[in-house]
């Protein structure tokens, strides 16, 4: 078992992901970090290492494919035998109104930002117990979206699993932040990432959420106590309509 703090980001390839990581990695964490491609994660785990992390492990894994996300969880507790921090940040987005959205994209979105969280979720709660038995937590951080909790036009899949996302994060506060496991969602609303690049035309990336402002919040979960449970955190940016995206 590792004798450092270890975390496992999904998605850490790039943008927020990639911020958490390190975040986590300048505080001198040990990292398993995971996205599709392996040559990125690569080229991240190098640059981890340089910012100060400990031991990075490497796993790709495509959130689609639930034998890869219950490989990711397996190799990582074989790695570390531990997890101070689970964040779930894997995520995928996609635009289109109710009446012309086509289901097969539904689905996806859903395995991507709900299934494979709840499989991560219970695959990974063992070690998440355990780890508190040296710790004191373990803290669960998953990446939702403003749109989750606020409606916007045309985000109505991708809302609902970023809602469906939250209220599993919320259901499994109550049952296992009494263990000293507990999860926060981070819900911003437009954040200054490749995901944003289609409306910047609109929102300069200038005037949205930095993907370091989510670093932020996500690295300060991870000093709370086992008796701190944060459910949500919402992100806005400035403006009169502070609920919108």
């Amino acid at each position: 078992m590792s004798d450092n703090k270890v975390a496992l980001v999904t998605g850490a390839s790039r943008g927020i992901g990639a911020a958490i990581a390190e975040r986590f990695a300048a505080d001198g964490w040990d990292l398993t970090i995971s996205s599709r491609g392996r040559e990125a994660l690569e080229q991240r785990a190098g640059e981890l290492g340089d910012l100060g992390a400990g031991r990075v492990e490497v796993i790709p894994a495509d959130m689609t494919d639930a034998d890869a996300v219950e490989g990711l969880a397996a190799a990582h507790r074989e790695a570390f035998g531990r997890c101070d921090a689970l964040v779930v940040n894997a995520g995928m987005g996609q635009k289109g109104k109710v009446a012309d959205l086509p289901v097969r994209r539904f689905d996806r979105l859903y395995q991507v930002n709900v299934r494979a969280p709840y499989i991560l979720l219970q695959s990974l709660v063992p070690v998440l117990r355990s780890t508190t038995e040296i710790a004191g937590a373990a803290k669960v951080i998953a990446v939702a979206s403003i749109t989750g909790v606020y409606p916007e036009p045309e985000l109505s899949a991708y809302g609902a699993t970023k809602a469906a996302l939250i209220s599993l994060c919320e259901t499994f506060n109550l049952e296992e932040s009494v263990n000293g496991v507990s999860a926060t969602t981070i819900a911003p609303g437009y954040v200054d990432t490749d995901m944003s690049d289609w409306l910047k035309d609109t929102i300069p990336g200038e005037e949205m959420i930095t993907v370091g402002d989510v670093a932020t919040i996500a690295h300060s979960v991870t000093q709370l106590s086992r008796n701190a449970v944060l459910p949500n955190v919402v992100l806005t940016r400035p403006g009169e309509n502070l609920h919108r995206a």
